[in-house]
């Protein structure tokens, strides 16, 4: 009787929250895929288009608390129900809507999904549902109580449903929504497919009720003789024991955490430094009475000094291309290790040490495949273009992103610059919002560098004055001399000048060809204009004495509803330097040996 009415006051009490519309997610969980008890959702979900968000809004527009997630069936003939969720109506999860159904394919609006499952909590755990990523706002019900919301189209969230997980028949109902709007980030003007629906994978978490929510590790920049972290536990504490070892070098260290749950910890360790050449990797094992993970973590550090950047010290020249999620090979958006595997090995092959993942944080996969094969990369939230920039709710939102991509990727040895934004305008305003994300950024990970796409004042010289240059480690800028403005012979007699002493990043350049459209090397989408651009962007790059990296615009063709040019675009941006069928063309030889004989100089 005590339990049923406990159970009880739980549900009237997310009933209340469902009903003013202000639930939140749970602190976020990271290390997924260390962790040793956890259940995939992934598959085949049923699903219902509600472009009108009938089962969310009711007829004064007011969220409604008896919608579509709570899966009512008729009970009897009189009973009026008006929606229904059917088995032989799916969509596949992780995976956008818009490439798996044709009349989807520019639907920008509202898709109910709904997963139904068995689960046998055992005793004295509790259970988490993870999401990798939904586009672009969801509302997540878990057994007809909603559990929690989320904003943001490429970050990971989960909720907790200890109280509410059955043993059979579990109704997991998330509504996500995808429609473009001025007080969004990104805002309603991008140059890539607004890809809707639950895109990354779901899994179910079984913790300890005091469990390893997240930690990190790395080198000590003042000391690197030194391995400093923190580690974060979730639940009940008091003063309870976290071990960290790395067993490979023989090293293992004891902490106690105070009553917030947080440890810090420093020890001396001898270790082999993670570079592309040789990505090291160890196995790093946290630990309580309760809980264990373990992970691999390859340890390196990263800075500037001047017009050089710095990896263990040394001064490296970046090596790298543009990736966009869209999956090789089919329309839709990338997800999933084999995804990751065939663009990154893509980039590896031309001669890669680098890769810069616009203009959204990608999925999981891509970042601890890249410290694997020994790719650094540039993550970056998108702050695209042009967004409300004296929007305090905007704000919010990027800052937000900002903080889940960090706390994901936090332990990545690749991941060495966190990108604050893209090509935006240079307005007091716009300052502001950029800085403040600065100053989050370093706030919450001091060891990585911080950069963006800034504007520059075209010419001769071409100058780089922008005024959020003061605030970052490296700048990064695009440009498109001979295929935006001029001609690609044009591109040798220009100049650069910065008034700042920091390295540069050029972080796009390049120009648009249709694979297998052969001709005259003066005719723009043809392979061969492509590849003269190539030849003569890079004769003009190579005197820049400040220049410290570059990633040429894009890798692999990517869907675009803003390059609509018959027979050529088809709603794709035809940049690449990869076919969206993974056909190399011209111009994808010309970086390769390129960047072969730039590693020869190093």
């Amino acid at each position: 009787m005590v339990r049923t009415l406990f159970l009880f006051l739980i549900i009237a009490a997310f009933t209340t929250i469902s009903s003013l519309g202000q639930s939140k997610t749970s602190p976020l969980i990271t290390h997924v895929t260390s962790r040793t008890n956890t259940t995939t959702l992934n598959g085949n979900w049923e699903y219902i288009i509600d472009p009108y968000e009938t089962g969310f809004y009711n007829y004064r527009f007011e969220e409604q608390e008896n919608g579509f997630f709570k899966n009512e069936k008729e009970q009897t003939p009189m009973d009026l129900i008006e929606y229904g969720f059917l088995p032989s109506n799916t969509l596949k999860v992780p995976g956008d809507w818009n490439s798996q159904e044709d009349k989807l394919l520019y639907y920008e609006g509202a898709v109910w999904y709904k997963k139904t499952f068995d689960y046998q909590l055992s005793d004295n755990k509790r259970l988490f549902i993870h999401i990798g990523a939904a586009n672009y706002k969801s509302h997540i019900y878990f057994n007809g109580i909603k559990v929690g919301m989320h904003e943001g189209g490429f970050t990971p969230f989960n909720l907790e449903v200890t109280q509410l997980v059955k043993s059979t028949s579990n109704d997991l109902v998330i509504l996500v929504e995808n429609k473009r709007a001025a007080d969004r980030v990104p805002t309603v003007n991008t140059d890539w497919w607004n890809y809707g629906g639950i895109t990354r994978d779901v899994t179910l978490i079984e913790t300890a009720k005091t469990f390893i929510r997240q930690f990190e590790i790395r080198l000590d920049p003042e000391n690197t003789e030194n391995i400093t972290g923190w580690v974060q536990l979730d639940g009940k504490v008091s003063n309870d024991e976290v071990s960290i070892s790395i067993p490979e070098i023989g090293k293992s260290n004891k902490i106690n955490v105070d009553k917030t749950g947080k440890g810090t910890f420093s020890f001396k360790a001898n270790v082999s430094l993670w570079t592309p050449e040789t990505p090291q990797l160890y196995n790093v094992t946290v630990s309580t009475k309760d809980d264990q993970l373990t992970d691999q973590i390859g340890f390196r550090t990263i800075s500037v000094e001047g017009k050089k950047i710095l990896l263990n010290g040394q001064s490296i020249f970046l090596r790298g291309v543009c990736i966009h999620e869209e999956a090789p090979k089919r329309a839709g958006r990338a997800h999933g290790p084999e995804d990751a595997m065939t663009l990154l090995k893509w980039a590896k092959d031309m001669g890669c040490n680098y890769v810069r993942l616009a203009h959204y944080p990608h999925n999981e996969h891509m970042v601890k495949l890249a410290d694997e094969l020994g790719l650094m990369i540039w993550s970056e939230i998108p702050v695209y273009w042009t967004i409300q920039w004296n929007n305090p709710s905007t704000l919010n939102l990027a800052k937000q992103q900002l903080t889940e991509m960090i706390e994901r990727d936090r332990n990545r040895a690749s991941v060495i610059i966190w990108s604050m934004a893209n090509e935006t305008p240079v307005t007091p305003d716009r300052l502001t919002f950029i800085t403040t994300l600065i100053k989050q950024a370093r706030a919450l990970d001091p060891s990585r560098l911080i950069s963006a796409a800034l504007e520059v004042e075209w010419g001769n010289p071409i100058a780089l004055k922008d005024p959020l240059g003061k605030h970052l480690d490296i700048l990064g800028c695009n440009e498109y001399v001979g295929w935006y403005g001029g001609k690609p012979e044009d591109a040798p007699s220009k100049t650069w000048t910065t008034i700042y002493n920091k390295p540069l990043i050029i972080s796009e350049f390049g120009g648009g060809a249709l694979f297998g459209n052969h001709g005259d090397e003066n005719n723009k989408w043809t392979e061969e204009y492509q590849q003269k651009l190539y030849i003569n962007q890079l004769k003009m790059l190579d005197k820049i004495d400040f220049l410290q990296g570059m990633t040429p615009w894009v890798l692999m063709d990517f869907r675009s509803p803003r390059r609509l040019k018959p027979g050529i675009q088809d709603g794709w941006n035809r940049k690449g330097l990869i076919s969206d069928q993974g056909q190399k063309k011209l111009a994808y030889y010309i970086m390769q040996s390129y960047y072969t004989k730039k590693a020869m100089q190093e």
